[in-house]
């Protein structure tokens, strides 16, 4: 999930063009040298300019995302997470420990969720259309099922860490059905035929944990903006956390991330990265966006909720 996911800040995954209430600002962290240093620089690389503006502003049809306020990350905000920056310290640090703590807290209270599942991602330079789907996640041992509603309502697929000699097992929509249940490695050209990620790293946690491995990367450098505001998803009251580097470097993976998180849950429910403007003053370009709606945590699922026998898959 993802990308990205949350990928970028918060890669991840697990999301599509946001309908917001209003343009959004944030003001840049000014950091000294000798503590953080400027990455590289790099080239842009793929499509034109042209090509890349047209399909930056696509219109894609998602669960709406509301931005509601925005507060510089050396401000306040009405959030029940802690996200204090201390003096001289890095704008992503507070992001880094909540990141951290969320992942330890998911060990400790979550077993396992179903959720509806709403992505777009960046293929070979295209966006691709949404994709939503039903989701099942447990956590030990590593267990994803997945049925789409949209755009192949009914295609399937089951994967169960160490199981089924590590490949998923899979039914196609459509006249697909006919050829029955197949067992395809992870990373391999039909299963991810459509896909920026393997199943493997589906969910929430693989999410927060990319993340954490990008924020311990970003904190080593300078050009970070840091932002937070109030937002709603699909109704829930979330905290929104925007990291921007205004300039291409080889070592920044965004231009733009932001990352969604529960505010009841305690876990990151979406995440949308961009990459730089194709022309100067052009609106950012959206690489990967998830969203998790519908989150229902701790079912009590069983081996039997993975088990490719269960009669209520590949039907």
């Amino acid at each position: 999930m993802p990308a990205t996911i949350f990928p970028a800040l918060f890669r991840i995954a697990l999301v599509l063009p946001l309908a917001t209430t209003g343009a959004l600002t944030a003001e840049a962290q000014q950091l000294t040298r000798p503590v953080y240093h400027v990455a590289e620089n790099t080239a842009s690389e793929g499509q034109s300019a042209t090509e890349q503006q047209a399909v930056a502003t696509a219109p894609v049809d998602v669960p709406p995302m509301r931005d509601v306020a925005v507060t510089p990350a050396s401000g306040q905000i009405d959030s029940p997470f802690d996200l204090t920056q201390q003096p001289g310290e890095h704008p992503l640090m507070p992001c880094l420990r909540l990141a951290k703590g969320a992942l330890v807290d998911m060990d400790q209270r979550i077993q396992d969720y179903s959720a509806t599942f709403t992505k777009v991602e960046r293929l070979d330079g295209q966006l691709g259309d949404p994709q939503k789907m039903e989701i099942r996640v447990r956590h030990q041992p590593f267990s994803v099922y997945t049925r789409f509603i949209t755009p192949n309502p009914g295609q399937e697929a089951l994967y169960v860490e160490n199981q089924n000699d590590g490949k998923l097992v899979a039914l196609g929509s459509g006249w697909k059905r006919r050829f029955g249940k197949v067992n395809l490695p992870v990373d391999g050209m039909m299963a991810m035929n459509g896909q920026r990620y393997p199943i493997t790293k589906a969910g929430i946690r693989n999410l927060t944990a990319e993340l954490v491995m990008i924020a311990e990367q970003d904190v080593k450098y300078a050009e970070c903006e840091v932002s937070y505001g109030k937002a709603t998803i699909d109704g829930r009251d979330v905290t929104m956390i925007r990291a921007i580097h205004p300039t291409p470097r080889k070592n920044f993976r965004y231009h733009k991330a932001e990352i969604f998180i529960d505010n009841e849950l305690r876990i990151p429910v979406a995440y949308q990265a961009f990459s730089w403007p194709a022309v100067q003053g052009g609106e950012p370009i959206l690489e990967e966006k998830y969203i998790y709606t519908n989150i229902k945590l701790n079912n009590g699922f069983t081996d039997k909720d993975f088990s490719p026998e269960n009669p209520e898959y590949f039907q």
